[in-house]
Order: structure tokens, then sequence, then C-alpha cells
């Protein structure tokens, strides 16, 4: 069973960006650079052919799970979700309980996730630790070594 992944129309488009990349570029790169290994002799020993042939088998595999994940994609309509709860898209502030720090998190497609950019994935222990949350709820995530507490100071959407 193939699992539905949520994300942004930018998002989306960005996926099938670099899938149709993958496949309308590197594919056929692929393909040429086979074809120049074989032109070179023997293919029982040509490790410039055997490269090639791995290379290809890895990209094959790429372009599928990407196929997979895009086949797969829905696109929210945030208009629709309730915002008083931490959801898929939802920008949530929390303070670490702990040392008092504060952070901004969207959360988002594990796809989409980019921690420098604030973006982390809903499958991430943060991220479950936060879906369902409302403000002045209390998160707590269980990480290697022991359990943390966020507190939600805010949820918005942009």
């Amino acid at each position: 069973m193939s699992k539905v992944s949520y994300y942004t129309l930018e998002g989306l488009k960005k996926l099938k960006d670099e899938l149709n990349q993958l496949r309308d570029v590197e594919r056929p790169k692929a393909s040429e650079a086979i074809a120049e290994a074989r032109d070179k002799g023997d293919l029982s020993e040509n490790a410039e052919y055997d490269a090639a042939k791995e290379a290809q088998g890895l990209l094959e595999m790429r372009i599928a799970k990407m196929e997979e994940v895009a086949s797969n994609a829905r696109v929210i309509d945030e208009s629709q979700l309730d915002i008083s709860k931490a959801l898929v898209h939802s920008l949530v502030k929390i303070k670490n309980k702990t040392n008092g720090s504060e952070m901004t998190y969207k959360l988002v497609a594990q796809s989409e996730a980019d921690i420098k950019t604030g973006k982390i994935s809903v499958e991430s222990p943060i991220g479950k630790g936060l879906l369902g949350k409302q403000v002045g709820d209390t998160a707590e995530i269980s990480v290697p070594n022991g359990t943390m507490e966020f507190e939600v100071l805010e949820i918005w959407r942009e």
C-alpha cells in the first residue's frame, strides 16, 4: 500500500520538475554513457560500462520512487484546515521548557523537509509530537537521551 504525502502547490511543482529533469535529461545522458562505454570494446573487462550500467540502475530506481511519491501526492487546500491545531503546513512556535529557547517550525511532508529553512517533517519526532496540539499544550517528545517538553506558543498559516 502506498503512502499519501501532502504538499503545497509549490512543493508538488518542485517534485514534478525534478522528476521531469531526471526523465528528460538524466535518463538520456545515462543511455549515452552506456553506448559510449559499449563502443570501447570487450564488455566483460569494461569497468566504464559496468559503472554506467550501475548508474543507470540507480537512476531508474530513483525515478520509480519519485513517480510513486508523485502519484500519491495530494495538494492541501490550506483554507480548509483547522488553524487552532498544529497540522501539516502549520507554522508552530514552540518553547523548550528545559532551557527556555524558542523555535518556529513549519510542519511539512518528509520530502519537503529542510531544517535550514525551518521546515520539519511531520514524520520526525518533533513533528509527530506537535501534530494535533493547540496553543498552550505541552508536547512531550522522546529523543535518544530522554524526553523533551515543548510548549506550543503560537500556530498560524502563511
